[in-house]
């Protein structure tokens, strides 16, 4: 345990640190690894990695993975499964625990290692192999998987080769990518992520790229080099089936109690209530075993519990490869919850657990010595941070849902939702980038009729569809609106009653009393919230008990209004409620009243004076990371699998994705979806949301929206490091991706579609941007880390093999006519190349041969992922601050570089001449590590909005 603790800098890394920790047993003991070595796992091995996250309340979260080598023995396995119940232990036994055997790994281990890991061969007790760096060997690789992709060193032989697997060959010059012809278009694409990182990692990033499309030989292109390396062609042979192929079967979950080491089965129905928290269970799957450990079990019944679990796997005859997850009670994992009939959530049980964890951490490190003031203390932050609102300026349409019909609102009416109607809002906007978006919703008030319901859905889609599925479409029930729908209507009222004919004839026959808003009757409106995204203005009885000290009230009687000031009020609901009484109406003189100074001809109207509340009430709202999932249907019942660490990458168009943040559930569909199964989305989503309420606790009225590819609005984009200019690149997967990385075309594309004039075009675009605007590297960190090393270099090289492959293309299908306009593109790339050759003679990296050079070639160096280009930036300038170092300087005596306490908001000696929505960009590596426990590079890999709210909770926003 001492030892542990030395190793593991505890009040840094448990409190402050964010990111991946990995150790190497070495001699039984586990000894922390260098950061160099970050990614190298060898065969002989095992291997400890505890992965810290920190969630959107402020809450860290565990998970410690132990690896074990092919070659690595059984005494080593089991110390590091020994260790990771010790570090749990150190860590207030909250951490979920997972085994993960070489090359069958689970998603989420690899999500750390992106784009792969590769095992090599040896180990600590075998003594290291240390390659002679001047001697280069030539490997083949099996690549697998469509986004955590497995790659496996196989034999340098035709033999290895076979027609339904991707292969990567590695040579000292050039990197060949084979494409098994019966090969998955998507494992295809994440082979080329691979191949990026075998460039950069052992070529220095130069090296060419080819391509080998399997059944097409050509002489002197690179296939016939490709198989030169082979020998010379020949036919190979059908794929060998090895214990790599053997995919587990998942079966009906078992749950076995496990007591002093042996196991009993329970043989009942799986409920969240057998499982008691003095005890451990085994949950037997097939396929993957979990272990669930109670929380207030001790060390020794989880050693025990462990060790059982090893037991059964030998009895049972089950592989070595099976993959174990050990969860703790409060943390399990979705995958493990859905195993039982139900989950129920508890609205408390993740804060108490969470400040338990913080809890036993605190004794922990009070006990060695630490100063732990201040560590427990909850630091959730108050979630005030402004959603991704649709751009101002548009055109709003909205329609009431009448019968078979829909019936236009007049300007003056919008705004007003009725409880018994439902809605049609249409939204047109220009976004950013100049592009013509739409945002297309309906709203289903809470006491409108089925028949209604049904219809607005029907009319919606058809809508939807007409427009050719460019709009994003979203079903939304009354009480759950988003931000984006609310700032839509200023302001936003929902009022009883309804005014469509199926909602009169509902109230007629059942003889109910019709309460439907009347201008010249008796309403009281409550408003509360204090923004433009969340007031949210609600009619509701007239009585007296409506009322709230925490809100602001209109009353309306008949042709008299007053507005109804609550003593805990803000001074934005003053101000709305006077808005929302101008709006309701217009013209009409309102009476101010501060609760405690009412008349009596207000109590009148509400029927007299009666107690009220004079509490906030507060709603628990659960605080929850946004998860990506793909999905499958079994049976009819929704199975769904995470995909973690997502990125804008694992968005593949030939696939349905659906991403959940709790606050809204989207279905992400690809270009290359059928039309049939576009129409299903809605569909799938319900599904999916009937799904998550059993296990994830979610709202059933979650808004539900379906988006296609190319047309994501800016609420989806937020969750993603987003590129957009990859909407404009056509083709599946592979050829997106070969576009993307290295400016290139599948030789065995379809070269006559037409397609690829436009995507290199594209390419060349945003490879040229980049190239020639490096001042807007730092407007791109607020999306991604700066490329580093020789990147311009890179950039520019690519900018100019791009640029002549666009117009070399479409030169040649250029007829004579056009001459002159040819001989001003080549005028064009030869002054472009004067320019950047005479820039690059002066690059610390001209041994690495020069920008134009490389430009020759037809295997490209890969730029940097493209910025997001703005049409006509010249004309229109930026939509944000882009303050040049050199301004910077100027303005500070030279300095670029400032003190924490200088750049937060709140300075008492605020630093000028800086782009203020990039004020950490200006701290030092060291105090940049500092403030938000992680250095530059980790923090641009994460989503906009996780470093958006980083920077709030730092004041550097």
């Amino acid at each position: 345990m001492q030892k542990w603790y030395l190793s593991l800098r505890f009040k840094e890394l448990v409190i402050n640190r964010r990111g991946t920790e990995i150790w190497r047993i070495e001699d039984f003991k586990p000894v922390p690894l260098p950061k160099s070595d970050y990614g190298k796992f060898y065969c002989g091995d095992s291997y400890i990695v505890l992965q810290t996250t920190c969630n959107k309340g402020g809450a860290y979260l565990l998970d410690i993975h132990f690896w074990i080598g092919k070659d690595s023995s059984q005494d080593e396995a089991g110390t590091a499964a020994i260790k990771t119940i010790e570090l749990d232990t150190m860590l207030g036994g909250r951490a979920v625990q997972h085994r993960e055997p070489q090359g069958y790994e689970s998603d989420k281990f690899l999500s750390y290692f992106k784009p792969c890991i590769i095992p090599m061969e040896g180990g600590f007790a075998s003594g290291f192999k240390k390659p002679e760096e001047e001697k280069f060997e030539t490997r083949l690789y099996i690549c697998k998987g469509k986004r955590a992709i497995r790659v496996k060193e196989v034999p340098f032989s035709r033999s290895s080769l076979n027609h339904d697997d991707v292969f990567i060959l590695d040579t000292e010059k050039k990197i060949y990518q084979f494409n098994g012809a019966n090969s998955n278009i998507q494992e295809r694409a994440k082979a080329l992520e691979v191949i990026q990182h075998l460039k950069e990692k052992y070529h220095d990033g130069v090296c060419n790229v080819a391509i080998v499309d399997d059944g097409k030989l050509q002489a002197e292109s690179d296939s016939g080099e490709f198989w030169v390396l082979f020998g010379g062609f020949a036919p190979i042979g059908k794929k060998a089936v090895s214990d790599d192929d053997v995919v587990l079967e998942t079966t009906a979950p078992k749950l076995y109690s496990i007591n002093n080491g042996q196991l009993k089965l329970e043989d009942i129905v799986l409920t969240k209530s057998i499982l008691e928290n003095t005890k451990c269970f085994l949950l037997d799957c097939g396929a993957e075993l979990f272990v669930w450990v109670g929380r207030v079990t001790q060390v020794e019944d989880r050693k025990t519990a462990s060790a059982a679990v090893e037991k059964f796997i030998i009895k049972e005859n089950r592989p070595k490869t099976t993959r174990i997850t050990q969860v703790i009670q409060g943390y399990e994992n979705h995958t493990f919850k859905s195993k039982f009939e139900s989950w129920p959530a508890s609205s408390t049980a993740g804060n108490s657990n969470t400040e338990e964890g913080r809890i036993k951490v605190t004794a922990l490190l009070k006990q060695k010595g630490v100063d732990v003031k201040g560590i427990s203390k909850s630091s959730a932050p108050v979630n005030d941070e402004v959603p991704p609102l649709l751009d101002g300026g548009g055109k709003l349409e909205v329609w009431c849902i009448n019968g078979s019909a829909k019936t236009a609102l007049p300007k003056e009416e919008l705004g007003k939702f009725y409880s018994g109607d439902c809605y049609i809002v249409l939204y047109t906007y220009h976004s950013g980038d100049k592009k013509e978006e739409f945002y297309l919703t309906y709203w289903i008030g809470k006491h409108s009729v089925r028949e209604d319901q049904e219809m607005v859905f029907q009319i919606a889609n058809t809508l939807w569809n007409s427009m050719k599925g460019r709009p994003v479409l979203g079903r939304i029930y009354q009480g759950k609106e988003p931000p984006q729908f609310v700032a839509l209507f200023q302001p936003m009222v929902i009022l009883k009653g309804g005014i469509s004919s199926g909602y009169k004839k509902f109230v007629e026959e059942k003889g109910q009393k019709d309460e439907t808003y009347c201008a010249d009757g008796i309403a009281l409106i409550r408003v509360s919230g204090t923004s433009v995204h969340n007031n949210k203005t609600l009619q509701v009885d007239a009585v007296s008990t409506s009322l709230s000290s925490t809100d602001c009230f209109i009353l309306q009687s008949k042709n008299v209004m007053f507005t109804w000031i609550g003593n805990s009020s803000s001074y934005e609901q003053q101000q709305w409620a006077g808005k929302v009484a101008e709006f309701l109406k217009p013209g009409v003189a309102v009476k101010h009243c501060k609760e405690g100074t009412e008349s009596s001809t207000f109590w009148s109207a509400i029927g007299g004076k009666q107690n009220y509340t004079s509490k906030n009430v507060s709603t628990d709202v659960a605080i929850r990371e946004p998860h990506l999932y793909t999905f499958s249907l079994r049976n009819g019942k929704l199975e769904v699998t995470e995909v973690f660490n997502f990125s804008q990458d694992d968005l593949l168009t030939e696939d349905t994705m659906i991403l959940d943040t709790h606050s809204e559930v989207f279905v992400w569909m690809g270009q290359g979806v059928e039309t049939k199964e576009k129409q299903k989305a809605f569909e799938i989503g319900e599904k999916y949301v009937e799904h998550a309420v059993a296990f994830e606790g979610i709202s059933p009225d979650v808004p539900l929206y379906k988006v296609i590819e190319g047309n994501e609005p800016c609420f989806f984009r937020t969750y993603f490091s987003w590129d957009s200019t990859r909407s404009v690149i056509h083709g599946n997967s592979f050829e997106k991706k070969l576009s993307v990385l290295f400016g290139m075309r599948s030789e065995g594309g379809p070269k006559s579609s037409g397609d690829g004039g436009p995507t290199q075009r594209a390419s060349a675009l945003a490879a040229l941007s980049s190239a020639l605007n490096p001042s807007s590297q730092g407007k791109q960190s607020d999306e991604r880390p700066p490329s580093s090393g020789d990147g311009g270099h890179t950039q520019r090289a690519s900018a100019m093999a791009a640029l002549s492959s666009s117009i070399n293309t479409s030169s040649k299908s250029q007829t004579q006519s056009h001459s002159g306009q040819g001989s001003q593109r080549a005028a064009a790339v030869a002054a472009l190349s004067n320019v950047l050759t005479a820039e690059g003679s002066h690059s610390p990296h001209h041994g690495r041969g020069s920008p134009t050079a490389d430009a020759a070639k037809t295997e490209l160096a890969p730029a940097s992922p493209p910025p997001e280009i703005e049409p006509d930036a010249t004309e229109t300038g930026r939509t944000e601050p882009d303050v040049s170092q050199e301004q910077t300087a100027n303005e500070n005596g030279g300095q670029t570089i400032f003190s924490y306490e200088r750049l937060i908001s709140k300075s008492t000696d605020p630093v000028s001449g800086i782009d203020y929505k990039r004020r950490e960009t200006y701290l030092a590596d060291s105090e940049f590590q500092t403030v938000f426990g992680m250095t530059k590079e980790e923090f641009y890999e994460q989503p906009r909005w996780k470093q958006e709210l980083q920077k709030k909770k730092a004041d550097l926003f």
